[in-house]
């Protein structure tokens, strides 16, 4: 018997702020509001609630609790994941195809305005090796990994910063990107001139963490048949996490990500993701490990990630989490956005004639968990 095909049939994604003149419950209410108005439903059409949120980025303890009435889960089954948005859609999934649900509301949400992400991201660490001797954060995670890459592939300075310019220019088309990253008119220079955060990784080559909701609706294949005439068919998904310790590690490559797109490949039936995928959105926490994470999904060759610009592959068209890097819900607008390239809804940055798409999650250092979602449109 045929497993029956889960469809995104809604989305919304809130336009990020780096101090959001809202509340956390009005950001998650206008998210989902508006997902379920983009499909034409209404909330008593869902089923079961997926959260991500996180409580030591809200500073409490069980913190979807008190998002339940703004995320439409009021009377309905809800739970929460505290990665990344694309494994609080991976939940969600799972949900569906159990069979007891019918209707699945995703939602990421993050306002780092009112926390320090950097320090808190700390926690993330090893407790006994790595967080003891607090050498080790979100920007030397970053350079140690954009050093071991540069080593061991002979690629430049020079060559990462062309990767920023494009992310910077490609968030120039994005409606929905910070206005602060929209800058068409930026050189490698600039980038390469830019502070230095932890060397090799400079200011440009690294998002802005933002204030932020997104929130996707997931159905089974039939009801999603009944809900759109354009779904977007999640094909395959997989899923890998690697040791905590950075020690362990070879961060000139991603294991998590190579293994996780082997699944999502395998799944999907595709042999050869370089001629199969169309668009790629991968959640990347820096310039650096944009490369990476492409390389690992079959896109380009190790330490040829760099000519993924050179030929015009769709890397990033949104502008990627350059575009605007909102904890908790990165990966999650990242599907949206391989589902809007899909749908044809991209305007300005849309790929033309795009039928397969990659979107990418992730949650640790240097992307120590990865998650990759094939995605495919067409009814």
């Amino acid at each position: 018997m045929k497993m029956e095909r889960v469809g995104i049939v809604g989305y919304c994604q809130l336009k990020p702020e780096l101090d959001m003149m809202m509340s956390p419950y009005e950001a998650i209410y206008s998210a989902v509001r508006g997902a379920l108005d983009s499909a034409g439903l209404k909330r008593k059409d869902i089923t079961t609630v997926v959260t991500c949120t996180n409580d030591y980025y809200d500073g409490k303890t069980i913190s979807n609790c008190f998002k339940v009435e703004a995320g439409g889960a009021y009377m309905k089954d809800e739970t929460k994941v505290e990665m990344d948005g694309a494994h609080a859609a991976a939940y969600g999934q799972y949900r569906i195809l159990s069979g007891n649900h019918k209707l699945a509301m995703i939602y990421g949400f993050s306002m780092p305005s009112c926390y320090l992400y950097e320090p808190v991201r700390i926690l993330e660490l090893d407790p006994t090796f790595d967080r003891t001797i607090s050498l080790i954060n979100s920007y030397t995670a970053g350079g140690m990994q954009m050093r071991a890459y540069m080593k061991a592939f002979g690629v430049s300075e020079e060559e990462i910063a062309k990767v920023a310019v494009q992310g910077y220019k490609n968030s120039a088309k994005n409606p929905l990107a910070l206005p602060d990253v929209k800058k068409s008119d930026i050189s490698v220079q600039d980038v390469l001139n830019s502070e230095v955060l932890s060397s090799p990784l400079r200011e440009l080559m690294y998002p802005i963490p933002c204030d932020g909701a997104t929130a996707m609706i997931l159905a089974p294949e039939r009801q999603s048949l009944k809900i759109t005439d354009t779904p977007v068919w999640i094909t395959g998904m997989g899923q890998c996490q690697e040791t905590y310790y950075l020690g362990d590690r070879d961060l000139s490559k991603s294991v998590s990500m190579e293994k996780a797109a082997e699944k999502a490949y395998k799944m999907a039936g595709i042999s050869d993701p370089k001629s199969e995928i169309d668009v790629a959105e991968l959640f990347g926490h820096t310039s650096c490990e944009e490369l990476i994470l492409a390389e690992a999904a079959k896109l380009a060759e190790n330490g040829k990630g760099a000519t993924l610009l050179d030929s015009g592959s769709a890397l990033n068209p949104s502008g990627g989490a350059m575009s605007a890097f909102t904890p908790c819900a990165c990966g999650l607008t990242r599907i949206v956005e391989a589902a809007k390239q899909l749908r044809g809804e991209a305007d300005e940055y849309q790929v033309s004639g795009a039928k397969k798409a990659i979107a990418s999650g992730q949650v640790g250092f240097c992307a120590q968990n990865s998650i990759l979602f094939v995605l495919e449109g067409g009814g």
